[in-house]
């Protein structure tokens, strides 16, 4: 990170709008979009959004201090999944998908130390073509709001990491972080 200036964060919300559930990354963005034209986060936040990961979003990442990947899970608890991401071994894509992970194998290889980069999936239920999103899927999408404006109040990775293993029988409000033993947390309904 830059010593004495705020951190630069990259949120990238990934999803098809016109799948039901699948448009909370793309949903979260949206509605981030209004605070991020602010300061302070305005010299310091980008937002993006696509339908899927590509390899070119590897030039996204560049620059950046920390990065939060956002996009609709079927089978995490609900309401999200918090995770940290890591270069993958062995990088695998095609054409019409590339993970988090292989998008940082991809960068490491071109460019070095990968920032530190986390996946924030959030619960979906309906993913049915044109369609809203559910009302579970609503729910859960403002809780990952309010946890995302949290990790923009301490953006910072170490303190990021600490989350990673919260309590999962609490929302994040109320808990306090035990030290990381694991790589990831599920933040449940109470």
């Amino acid at each position: 990170m830059n010593a004495g200036h705020p951190p630069k964060i990259l949120i990238l919300g990934y999803g098809n709008p016109g799948r039901g559930d699948d448009a909370l990354g793309p949903e979260l963005i949206a509605r981030l979009e209004p605070l991020a034209v602010e300061p302070p986060l305005s010299s310091t936040l980008t937002l993006l959004t696509d339908f899927q990961l590509q390899v070119e979003h590897v030039l996204d990442l560049a620059h950046q201090d920390l990065v939060l990947f956002v996009d609709a899970h079927l089978s995490t608890t609900p309401p999200f999944r918090f995770e940290r991401v890591v270069p993958d071994a062995v990088p695998s894509f095609s054409t019409h998908w590339v993970s988090p992970g292989t998008l940082l194998k991809v960068f490491q290889d071109l460019y070095g130390k990968t920032p530190p980069s986390y996946l924030l999936g959030i619960r979906g239920e309906a993913y049915e073509l044109g369609e809203p999103l559910s009302d579970a899927a609503e729910k859960h999408l403002r809780q990952a709001i309010d946890w995302v404006l949290a990790l923009l109040n301490r953006p910072e990775s170490a303190i990021w990491d600490t989350l990673l293993d919260c309590p999962s029988e609490s929302t994040h409000s109320d808990a306090h972080p035990r030290p990381p033993s694991s790589t990831s947390i599920l933040v449940q309904d109470p």
